[in-house]
């Protein structure tokens, strides 16, 4: 492709004149047919365009304009048409088309969003603590405040819960403590009573007993007791109870019964046999004399015989003995007692 002619020279529009404010031109240049050399085929003069329609080569030609002189002083200037041949005019790509521009020179191209970065002072800020103005710092600072303010409040009712269970743990302790006491109290004074009603009962009884049982004489001294040992007694055992007093003195009938025997008895002297209803014998030794006879009726108190020393005795004396039905000897002061009598 062969060159254009130079152009005549001329003043040019931006000029160092221009910068000092003294000149200011404000010619024109179009390149014509004597100043440009066609290459091939006829050139005519472009049509002026304005810069939404004009070509990347005219959007290079003003970004150096603004570059020179700055975008207050390319704006003072007067616009400058630039004209190109028809060949180069119509290969050119419209402008709209190129990447990035289209969207820059279009009247209906919606501008592209921008993300816009946040400054490092109103990192982590929520935007009530951006529009009060706070710092980040400050705002961080407050947060692990009252993070910790939280994580204390927290501690402190965990520990407020874990000392008020145990206060109740120990109220209860001391509340079941107080209520074993009282049961163990009421308890107490339950069996202290049903003891006192059981007493009461058998004295009760004994006294019931006592008026329908008596002692055989009641001027006497113990000398001997069931059980003992000794020469004196054939068997080497004594088998009955001693009631020693003075001679003649009246023998009881302890309870209401029959005489089976009356009579002199070897060792045991003059001695009387008293049946019971429930069969127990009493026996009588070592009488002076016998004011009763066999099969007779006797009550409780009634004079049977009188105080002696007949038989195997040492004194004078009352040789009692209390038999079952059977025959065997028993301890004749434990059943005396049992019928409510004291020896």
């Amino acid at each position: 492709m062969a060159s254009n002619k130079p152009a005549p020279e001329a003043v040019s529009p931006f000029s160092a004149d221009t910068y000092g404010g003294a000149e200011r031109s404000t010619g024109e240049w179009n390149p014509t047919a004597e100043s440009i050399r066609p290459v091939r085929g006829k050139h005519r003069v472009a049509k002026q365009r304005g810069l939404a329609r004009s070509s990347t080569v005219l959007g290079v030609g003003v970004i150096a304009a603004v570059g020179a002189g700055g975008m207050a002083t390319a704006q003072d200037k007067a616009p400058v048409s630039i004209s190109l041949p028809d060949s180069i005019a119509d290969n050119l790509p419209d402008a709209k088309s190129l990447p990035g521009v289209g969207s820059l020179l279009s009247d209906e191209a919606e501008p592209a969003p921008v993300a816009a970065a946040a400054p490092l002072t109103t990192a982590g800020l929520t935007s009530a603590e951006a529009e009060q103005g706070t710092d980040a710092g400050e705002a961080l600072r407050a947060r692990i405040l009252q993070q910790a303010e939280q994580q204390q409040a927290s501690a402190d009712a965990e520990a407020k819960a874990a000392a008020e269970k145990a206060a109740a743990e120990t109220a209860a302790a001391e509340a079941k403590k107080q209520q074993d006491a009282a049961e163990a109290e009421a308890a107490a004074k339950k069996k202290a009573a049903e003891e006192a009603e059981k007493k009461k009962k058998e004295a009760e009884r004994l006294a019931k007993l006592a008026a329908s049982f008596s002692l055989p004489t009641f001027s006497y001294t113990i000398t001997s007791t069931y059980g003992q040992s000794g020469a004196l007694w054939s068997s080497g055992q004594h088998t009955g109870l001693d009631f020693a007093g003075s001679a003649g003195a009246p023998l009881k009938a302890v309870h209401s019964g029959t005489i089976t025997s009356a009579g002199y008895s070897g060792s045991y002297g003059y001695r009387t046999v008293l049946e019971l209803e429930d069969g127990t014998e009493i026996w009588y030794a070592h009488q002076s004399s016998i004011e009763v006879s066999v099969g007779q009726k006797v009550t409780t108190g009634q004079t049977i015989g009188r105080m002696g020393d007949s038989g195997n005795v040492t004194g004078v004396h009352l040789h009692l003995e209390v038999r079952t039905a059977g025959g065997s000897a028993m301890d004749p002061m434990a059943w005396l007692n049992s019928k409510g009598l004291n020896v």
